[in-house]
């Protein structure tokens, strides 16, 4: 079965671009939309698996619309898309329930590896993104004592995920298999008691675990 996403951004020439991208991808297209404001309304309907939602759009915005989302649904995965790359719409997005982040220049390259990646339990983002976040939370932090017990290579670990590194590169960089990687990444989450590679990353830079 193909893997369901749903569509709210407000340029109709990017709208119709994506759908097209998505398509070729063999992606189902549940639906695509200008705005947002019935978006809570449309995932419960739609049931998309993957939701791509604009930042900057007219009535709610993106960032509203995720929370509206989330407030019922915590599996869809919802990357947003935007142009803007400053830590106020980053953070807000990510504290508002967004698996991932995705620039809009990097859409026509990255976009089949996001979807991919989210799905995966992975959070993609830049990593500019990636160091913009860990900075923020970093300036704010208060340090506390690392009670969590995590093992030297569930640190290294999980100071790769902190670098926007994917499986992947994590597995290439360690010389171990991809699966290998996810037993670390959920030992990681267990021990953490999160749930998926933000709030992992977010929870490691407030509390300084590296």
């Amino acid at each position: 079965m193909p893997t369901r996403i749903a569509i709210f951004e407000d340029n109709d020439r990017l709208r119709e671009t994506l759908t097209y991208l998505l398509k070729m991808n063999d992606y189902e297209v549940v639906g695509d939309y200008g705005r947002c404001d019935e978006a809570a309304t449309i995932v419960r309907v739609y049931k998309p698996d993957v939701v791509l939602m604009d930042i900057d759009m007219p009535g709610i915005n993106g960032i509203e619309a995720v929370k509206k989302i989330r407030a019922f649904n915590q599996q869809v995965q919802i990357i947003m898309l935007t142009v803007f790359d400053d830590n106020r719409h980053v953070l807000d997005a990510i504290c508002a329930g967004a698996s991932g982040y995705l620039l809009k220049k990097y859409i026509s390259d990255h976009l089949p590896e996001a979807i991919a990646q989210v799905l995966q339990g992975e959070a993609p983002m830049s990593r500019g993104i990636a160091r913009m976040v860990i900075q923020s939370m970093q300036e704010s932090a208060r340090p506390v004592n690392d009670t969590y017990h995590l093992t030297p290579r569930e640190k290294e670990v999980l100071a790769h995920l902190s670098k926007g590194n994917s499986y992947k590169l994590i597995a290439a960089h360690f010389y171990i298999s991809i699966d290998t990687v996810r037993s670390h990444i959920k030992n990681i989450y267990e021990k953490l008691k999160v749930h998926n590679q933000v709030e992992a990353v977010s929870k490691a830079a407030k509390e300084r675990l590296l």
